[in-house]
């Protein structure tokens, strides 16, 4: 793979831990002037994509730079996970050329098993992101966002549109869309009205903030997440609603723990009001999505393990749902039938992450609604 397109991290990045010798940033591997990372035991990589011209906004490693330095000034868990800076995607000639270097890197990380984690600029980058699982079979999104960001697909991509190409645009690879903190006046009707016809999942954000630990069954299926710094309240010009700070940290913490999350992206940082604390919260949200990875308990399939319990529970008008409880981690799925009926997206019997709650509903008669959208998916 040729890094020429990358950027080392910057010397004040590096200068700014040296006088503090418990410090984050002496565990990490950086790209410097004179070295590049041995990604081989790498399990994250953080990477900065400076793109922002179709919004249009400056483009600027500032805002990344001073992330980086309020990161690397903290102190690590009681972590193993190794993470590596790789540095910065310049924008290129064009914003066709940065997006072509930043799927190229995403296609080289994801093959060596290794977690992009993307300081972003406009958020179209997650279009290309996408693009580099062409061929890793069909992938669940998560999009913390106050809006869905589906848009006219057949115009321009930009940054409130990007989802409607990955929706229009073949391969039609997309599973499932979940949005996370959407807010009803900032989203058409129209697109409220797609994403119930399509069997996607939305979640307003005063259902999520009554209770955060929703979205746990939701993140542990996602396969990419990104999001939008502007859902998190008063850190942007662009609202002045959206999730607290804890919560961002929370769903960054969530989105870590997800056994198949394989790349982790918050983006429209050129949005980000220029303040300390506001720097120090994005780092705040990439710790906690390193502790969140560190703490994994590696169930992507727990048949194959053999760790669980099988629960039937007979359900009007329905088969039996059958519920699986981990006994490792407590954690539960249901399992979504595969019919010859149809032509199955899944191809197999596969599990769908739920609550215990869910659980308790099907036992009173109420079927889980992201089991009914699964399965409608799967039929079409």
């Amino acid at each position: 793979m040729n890094f020429d397109f990358l950027a080392p991290v910057a010397d004040e990045v590096l200068a700014a831990f040296q006088n503090d010798q418990f410090a984050y940033g002496h565990e990490i591997q950086f790209h410097t002037a004179t070295t590049f990372p041995d990604l081989e035991n790498v399990k994250i990589a953080l990477l900065g994509v400076c793109e922002s011209r179709v919004n249009p906004k400056e483009s600027s490693t500032a805002i990344f730079n001073e992330i980086r330095k309020n990161l690397y000034g903290l102190y690590a868990g009681n972590w193993d996970v190794q993470v590596a800076d790789i540095g910065d995607i310049y924008a290129g000639d064009t914003p066709e050329d940065t997006y072509f270097a930043f799927q190229n890197i995403i296609e080289y990380l994801l093959d060596a098993k290794v977690i992009p984690l993307i300081l972003g600029g406009s958020q179209e980058l997650v279009y290309y992101l996408y693009r580099a699982y062409d061929n890793r079979g069909m992938v669940n999104y998560v999009n913390v966002d106050a809006r869905f960001d589906i848009g006219n697909a057949e115009q321009p991509i930009s940054t409130y549109s990007y989802v409607g190409k990955m929706i229009m645009d073949e391969p039609y690879n997309l599973f499932n869309y979940a949005n996370i903190g959407y807010q009803t006046y900032f989203c058409p009707q129209e697109e409220i009205g797609l994403i119930e016809k399509l069997f996607f999942e939305a979640y307003r954000l005063g259902e999520i903030s009554k209770d955060i630990t929703l979205i746990e069954p939701i993140m542990r299926d996602a396969d990419m997440l990104s999001i939008d710094i502007s859902s998190v309240e008063a850190l942007t010009k662009g609202s002045p609603n959206g999730f607290s700070n804890r919560e961002a940290c929370a769903l960054s913490r969530y989105a870590g723990i997800g056994d198949r999350l394989t790349s982790f992206g918050i983006f429209q940082l050129y949005d980000l009001e220029k303040t300390e604390n506001n720097s120090m919260l994005v780092s705040q949200m990439l710790w906690y999505f390193i502790e969140g990875v560190n703490y994994r308990k590696h169930e992507t399939d727990i048949l194959k393990e053999g760790s669980y319990l099988r629960y039937a529970v007979p359900v009007e008008d329905v088969a039996p749902l059958t519920f699986y409880k981990s006994t490792n981690s407590g954690r539960w799925w249901i399992e979504i039938p595969f019919s010859t009926s149809f032509n199955n997206k899944l191809k197999k019997t596969t599990l769908l992450s739920c609550s215990y709650q869910d659980y308790l509903d099907a036992c009173n008669q109420a079927i889980p609604e992201r089991w009914y959208k699964a399965k409608r998916k799967n039929e079409v």
